[in-house]
């Protein structure tokens, strides 16, 4: 039996001081960072409906982390799922989601707030993980790009499972935990705990666009995923 997505999703985003504590000490350097904006497609953003804080703030703050990295001249690289995928490429999806976007085509495109701008890279998105079938390593080591800084949905699917496989791939993960959202609190909370304890490091928008910050006087900019 197929879970269709549910409806009506809001809830407060975790606050900076109860973040799961890191238990490596890695830090955003803008010089080796990619920022994922991962399936922000109306369609998975139809969870929250227009009305929900919770979107509002995911929008906001992935906004500002995207800002912070055009100016830093760090890559975006967007993640969107096809509106159109056969049963061939879809595969077991189908089994646990049904026929997703081959329903709703017509929500499939990126959240007109969050709009990829010119230069970003937008990558189709064939399963959980954004490295999955798709040039995301051979760019980022093109590059010379070795971090992932994660914003997106859904926080324990999609995005936890890119930074697991980002570390699987040597890639220093970074969730950030008010730019990411899911069906509920619970499952929010478990995604930051999980990747905490085991692949990477969860951090707030301002620390991450902290980060950012000091390449704007000057970093290796240019280079794009």
């Amino acid at each position: 039996m197929t879970t269709p997505l549910p409806t009506g999703v809001d809830y407060p985003m975790p606050a900076p001081d109860r973040l799961p504590a890191p238990r490596v000490p890695w830090t955003v350097d803008p010089r080796r960072a990619v920022l994922l904006v991962h399936d922000l497609q109306e369609h998975f953003l139809d969870v929250y409906g227009r009305g929900s804080a919770l979107r509002a703030q995911l929008l906001r703050n992935t906004a500002r982390l995207r800002g912070a990295a055009a100016a830093a001249g760090v890559p975006v690289v967007y993640t969107a799922q096809p509106a159109h995928q056969d049963a061939r490429e879809r595969a077991l999806l189908t089994d646990f989601w049904g026929e997703g976007l081959g329903r709703r085509p017509h929500r499939a495109g990126i959240v007109a707030e969050l709009a990829p701008r010119p230069g970003d890279t937008v990558l189709t998105k064939w399963r959980y993980s954004a490295f999955q079938r798709s040039p995301l390593a051979e760019r980022m080591a093109r590059a010379g790009r070795d971090q992932l800084v994660v914003t997106g949905v859904y926080a324990g699917i999609g995005c936890q499972v890119s930074a697991c496989e980002a570390f699987m791939r040597d890639v220093q993960a970074f969730v950030v935990a008010d730019a990411v959202a899911d069906f509920d609190r619970e499952r929010h909370d478990a995604a930051l705990r999980w990747v905490a304890a085991t692949c990477g490091v969860v951090l707030s928008t301002a620390t991450a666009a902290a980060a950012l910050a000091p390449a704007r006087a000057g970093s290796a900019a240019g280079a794009t995923a």
